[in-house]
């Protein structure tokens, strides 16, 4: 088995893996995914996958079509748990990844699909970031680091300076590890803010109890 086989069935691995935490926290009520997002990753999933397909096999296509699966499952998962819903913003999300298709086909250039799904993804990543922010608990940011390494693992499993075949995984990778940062940070700060706060309290109501 070549080192690219051994690089891409590690990526498949972690993808599949990711996804266990996630949808342990959906069902404990603890994350609560945004459905417009899941349902943008879900669908650019499968069109990144085929984008990268016609480009010929190779070992990062099992990270892509793995996580396009898990993503379509959590989508799946996030209509009766999940928060949010699909506006217009969404749908014109959507309109892109379609038109990453039609100019995929008209073009005979996967990269154009692929780059396509990136924005499109991107977009969605912004819409999701709200709720990160106001509420960074409704997030399992585990997930998101495995996310980031099979990202990293499926852009080493390519083997060549083919740019439709690096966009992808290294976006992902990127992508999901600014993630994981950013709901990690936003605890930490939130934690302490909370800490502050308490002792602030505290002092408070010592100060006042001579006066009681």
């Amino acid at each position: 088995m070549t080192t690219w086989a051994v690089l891409g069935l590690a990526a498949a691995l972690v993808s599949t893996v990711d996804a266990v935490p996630y949808v342990r926290d959906i069902l404990r009520g603890s994350t609560r995914p945004h459905r417009g997002t899941w349902c943008i990753w879900s669908m650019l999933g499968v069109v990144a996958f085929f984008a990268q397909l016609a480009d010929g096999p190779n070992w990062s296509l099992l990270m892509v079509g793995v996580q396009a699966a898990s993503m379509a499952f959590v989508f799946a998962l996030s209509v009766r748990r999940g928060v949010g819903s699909l506006g217009p913003v969404d749908l014109a999300l959507m309109g892109v990844a379609v038109l990453g298709i039609i100019g995929w086909y008209a073009s005979s250039e996967p990269i154009v699909a692929t780059a396509c799904v990136v924005v499109a993804d991107l977009a969605g990543v912004l819409l999701m970031l709200p709720k990160v922010w106001r509420d960074p608990g409704s997030e399992t940011p585990s997930s998101f680091a495995m996310a980031a390494a099979s990202g990293f693992l499926a852009t080493a499993a390519v083997g060549a300076l083919d740019p439709a075949l690096l966009l992808y995984p290294a976006y992902f990778g990127v992508v999901n590890a600014a993630t994981a940062a950013l709901i990690v940070a936003r605890r930490r700060v939130l934690s302490r803010q909370k800490r502050v706060g308490e002792a602030l309290h505290r002092a408070a109501i010592l100060v006042d109890m001579p006066y009681r």
